[in-house]
């Protein structure tokens, strides 16, 4: 009986080792990520969000980070939402793209409270406290309206018009991107007297809104439209077919200029019915990812950081183009 109870204690004993050595083996390779960034994405409303949203999911799995994404389907109750969770989950670092300027302060107040840092991507807010956010990562919207009225003006001259008629089917109100695209559009084209912008209207970014606008102005101004000047290129592509309705040809009988640079839009840039894009890249994963980990380490970035971008147009050889990717 005791050699039984000896033989029975010494292999429970071997088991144990046994268990305690496979458990170190197999706890290796599930190492801690390198972060774990909670980011509240507007929505899915373009080519150019879904093309952003992605590009972050490939640059959080190229750098080891655990992304907790969510969309917030145009709603700013939701992203307000996604990033109090963020906070009750104690996420290292918390991203988002705001849907409009103002109303952030009590919940980045919050997280400030929290200790958790907070990137903006893609657009900007309004508030009187600086030290809510870390940075701003995205595009200079200032410029690319800027790029476009210059481009606006080259061609006019181009043409010799005389006199230049523009209709403005702008981003969603009081967003950054519409404020700065229209600030910058219209200081480029202030000192030509020629310019003149009949209406500017309110497109929200979204293709139906780009088309029913169009309609609109087609039926208050018609042929006296001279460009038509888009936000972006969801709403470009809703208005053209409006334009080819009320026996227009885009391109030809009105110059149309977008921004995003997509490759749908690029495509009709090929074909002659879009004059002039500005690109506004979505891809800014691999920017996101490397600031918020300088946050997590304790180093310090940029409060301003920018991608590089470029303007295509029919002044160039548009076969030449490279695929955009999104």
């Amino acid at each position: 009986m005791k050699i039984r109870r000896f033989f029975f204690i010494i292999m429970n004993i071997i088991a144990m080792v046994l268990l305690m050595s496979c458990s170190k083996d197999t706890d290796q390779p599930d190492k801690d990520p390198a972060l774990l960034l909670g980011f509240s994405q507007i929505g899915s409303e373009s080519a150019w969000r879904i093309g952003n949203t992605h590009d972050i999911e490939q640059a959080a799995e190229k750098h080891g980070v655990s992304l907790m994404l969510e969309n917030a389907n145009q709603k700013q109750e939701n992203q307000i939402a996604a990033i109090r969770r963020f906070i009750a989950y104690k996420v290292d670092v918390i991203a988002f793209s705001p849907i409009v300027e103002d109303g952030w302060d009590n919940v980045l107040k919050e997280a400030k409270m929290a200790g958790i840092p907070v990137i903006l991507v893609d657009r900007a807010i309004s508030t009187e406290n600086d030290d809510l956010t870390s940075c701003l990562i995205g595009a200079d919207f200032y410029k690319e309206g800027y790029m476009a009225g210059e481009y606006l003006i080259r061609k006019a001259n181009s043409l010799n018009m005389e006199q230049v008629n523009i209709v403005e089917i702008t981003g969603t109100t009081n967003s950054t991107p519409m404020r700065q695209r229209q600030a910058g559009f219209m200081d480029a084209i202030a000192g030509d007297p020629r310019m003149k912008v009949t209406e500017s209207i309110d497109g929200d970014f979204l293709k139906s809104r780009g088309a029913e606008n169009m309609r609109h102005l087609l039926e208050k101004y018609g042929g006296d439209i001279d460009v038509v000047f888009s936000h972006n290129d969801e709403m470009t592509l809703g208005a053209l077919p409006e334009i080819e309705k009320a026996g227009f040809m885009p391109g030809k009988d009105m110059i149309i200029i977008s921004i995003d640079g997509g490759q749908e839009a690029i495509d009709v840039l090929k074909e002659g019915k879009i004059n002039c894009v500005v690109e506004c890249t979505p891809k800014l994963g691999n920017l996101l990812m490397e600031t918020a980990l300088k946050l997590k380490a304790g180093e310090s970035v940029q409060s301003l950081i920018h991608p590089e971008e470029q303007v295509f147009s029919d002044e160039q050889d548009t076969s030449k183009i490279a695929p955009r990717d999104y």
